[in-house]
């Protein structure tokens, strides 16, 4: 909206020319970024406040580790916090026509707002049911679906570059454009409704301890925000003399795909701010609001900037918590034994003993390794 409106503003008097930085995608990023963290700063103690006078407290797991009987009644659905933290930078940042950014906030509220209903759920009925997985499921893929289908089949709202490869696989470690694995629209589209699926509920099974989600999304952000302005970014001062970053490091190069890092540093500045109150022994809780729609929110940029398939190794953390639940259910279902102790896998942990503090430290170490290997591979092609 600031853009928007001001940003024309720029030619009409010579002592408005300073506006004229707004059309530099670095400095709206980073102060979508401060906004977003300056906002989550302001607004988390009221916030806190609010939900302890409402009474709306976690329901712990009655299977889960004893550790856990403690953080019985600690305000939760603090994700909602991040989403208004995220979405108005966003809005007020961004270039609101830009159709990357417009599908991935759609995706991001509706997953939200079912994850506000299996919260509301949760707390009503005071167990930790909530809403039954297959219809959790059925509403990730319709609205996934639907604003997917809409980005893949309307040729005139998309930019040209864009529909030329957006059906196109980038494999990591091979260049783009000398190893083209190019899917029919009918394969592909279900594929990429099913990163931003799984995605979404990766990061919601790995928002089991105090901050464990909210670093890694933090670092994925970040790995994506660098990767979406390169994808997007060009130096020169003409169209003749211009150094288009993604030719030079052979990634998909798309025009205005750079605006999704307005998106992504709002993720960053409202991660940090609700890491403040969400680190261990934590104040508030994500709550599944706030871990299913970032979690969507991230798997649209990764089919957005053609990292479908790296966003395994990016989300390594997220993708084992997701593959350890799948492995024990098979198991136990199949031969009646369990591969982990508890599953996800960090309960697996402290089942053994590890300190909560330890677990979270450590996978975001995994998860800080993994995004500078995922990043390697812009030169290691």
């Amino acid at each position: 909206m600031i853009f928007e409106f001001l940003y024309p503003l720029h030619k009409s008097a010579n002592w408005l020319g300073f506006l004229n930085v707004l059309r530099y995608l670095p400095f709206r990023a980073i102060c979508s970024t401060i906004t977003a963290m300056m906002l989550s700063f302001m607004l988390a103690p009221w916030f806190i406040r609010e939900l302890q006078r409402k009474q709306i407290g976690q329901v712990v797991r009655a299977d889960g580790p004893a550790t856990h009987l403690v953080k019985s009644g600690t305000p939760t659905m603090g994700g909602a916090l991040i989403l208004l933290c995220v979405l108005v930078p966003t809005i007020l940042w961004c270039d609101l026509d830009n159709l990357f950014v417009l599908a991935t906030c759609i995706v991001t509220i509706g997953y939200g707002v079912i994850g506000y209903l299996d919260d509301y759920l949760k707390i009503k009925a005071k167990n930790s049911k909530g809403v039954p997985g297959r219809y959790k499921l059925l509403g990730q893929f319709a609205i996934g679906g639907a604003v997917l289908a809409y980005a893949f089949l309307m040729k005139d709202k998309v930019p040209p570059d864009w529909w030329e490869i957006r059906t196109r696989l980038s494999v990591p470690f091979l260049a783009f454009n000398k190893h083209p694995i190019e899917l029919p629209i009918w394969l592909y589209l279900p594929f990429a409704v099913c990163v931003v699926v799984w995605t979404s509920n990766a990061v919601n099974l790995t928002d089991g301890l105090d901050g464990l989600a909210i670093g890694p999304v933090m670092i994925n952000a970040g790995t994506y925000l660098l990767w979406a302005y390169l994808a997007g970014a060009s130096l020169g001062i003409d169209a003749t003399h211009k150094f288009v970053f993604a030719k030079y490091l052979d990634i998909p190069g798309i025009e205005r795909i750079g605006e999704l890092s307005v998106y992504l540093g709002a993720i960053l500045g409202a991660g940090i701010g609700f890491l403040w109150y969400n680190t261990y022994p934590a104040q508030v809780f994500m709550g599944d609001v706030g871990s299913l729609a970032l979690g969507g929110g991230l798997g649209m940029c990764a089919v957005f900037t053609k990292n479908e398939l790296l966003s395994a190794i990016l989300g390594g953390v997220f993708f084992l918590e997701a593959v350890s639940v799948i492995v024990q259910v098979v198991s136990f279902k199949t031969t009646g034994k369990r591969v982990f102790l508890m599953a996800p896998i960090h309960h697996h942990y402290e089942k053994k003993g590890w300190p909560e503090p330890k677990i979270i430290v450590r996978f975001w170490i995994i998860s800080i390794l993994l995004a500078l290997f995922a990043l390697a591979s812009l030169k290691l092609r």
